[in-house]
């Protein structure tokens, strides 16, 4: 078919280029009755004159405006249809649809800082939370050495959606286990022994607030522990010797898992 149309209206094609929709769509409203074209040319050809390109103009404005197809219908063929009422609960739709996309957006600025930046906490929360002896630059120190790992990833997904409560709430429960250590180890109780061993299971649940602690990551980090004067200094503050007793209690458990701590790898 040739895309000319008789003076008396325009083809499917040409309706089509004017309103800016596709000849599908058009096609798809003539099929449900919603918007049909109301001459035929001398060889059956079907064209749509001013008063159809005026429906369809409607169809159009009300359809970008999120009304479904049916709702127009009713709109531009029930006389009883409360008009200004549809449009205003399509409002209301739209408003609530609104709503959720800034909260969507709120969060994924959330999602991007914490990938970014570890912590989103303020040096003041940072410190009143974790201590005076905190390093708050340690966050952006992790994600330079860790920010490629899978590890950095669940962290930052964690830490999202968290503020200074829920983080005070993680850091009681730190502390708490912390000081469960150092009595464990003035208690005299042997790597290996069941105390011991849930003291490590323990650990590992406590651990799982930051990223999921694999066995063979566990007994990486505590060698960690032990080897990083940092870490050294922090356990061994609380407990002279706690760093090396608790390596010693992670890799007696893991061997009891049947892992070789000296072969564990991060995975």
């Amino acid at each position: 078919m040739s895309d000319t149309a008789d003076a008396d209206g325009l083809t499917v094609g040409q309706a089509s280029a004017r309103l800016g929709v596709t000849v599908r769509a058009l096609h798809h409203w003539d099929e449900i009755g919603l918007a049909r074209p109301s001459l035929r040319t001398g060889g059956g050809y079907r064209l749509y004159t001013a008063a159809d390109l005026e429906r369809l103009h409607r169809i159009v404005v009300y359809r970008e405006l999120g009304l479904g197809l049916d709702r127009i219908r009713a709109v531009l063929d029930d006389s009883t249809t409360d008009v200004p009422g549809a449009l205003r609960a399509q409002r209301t739709q739209v408003a609530e649809r609104i709503d959720r996309l800034q909260q969507l957006s709120a969060g994924l600025d959330r999602m991007i800082d914490a990938h970014e930046r570890g912590l989103l906490l303020t040096v003041e929360q940072q410190t009143a939370i974790f201590g005076p002896q905190w390093d708050p630059d340690g966050p952006a120190q992790a994600r330079k050495r860790y920010g490629d790992t899978t590890q950095w990833q669940q962290y930052a997904e964690r830490s999202a959606s968290r503020g200074p409560e829920e983080w005070q709430g993680i850091a009681d429960t730190v502390a708490g286990f912390e000081r469960a250590l150092g009595d464990a180890m003035d208690a005299g109780l042997a790597p290996g022994s069941p105390e011991a061993n849930q003291l490590v299971e323990r650990h590992r649940e406590v651990f799982a607030s930051y990223f999921p602690l694999t066995r063979q990551m566990q007994v990486c980090l505590g060698r960690m522990y032990e080897a990083d004067p940092g870490f050294a200094a922090h356990y061994d503050g609380i407990r002279p010797g706690l760093a090396t007793w608790f390596r010693r209690i992670v890799d007696a458990s893991a061997r009891a898992h049947g892992i070789d701590p000296d072969t564990a790898a991060w995975q």
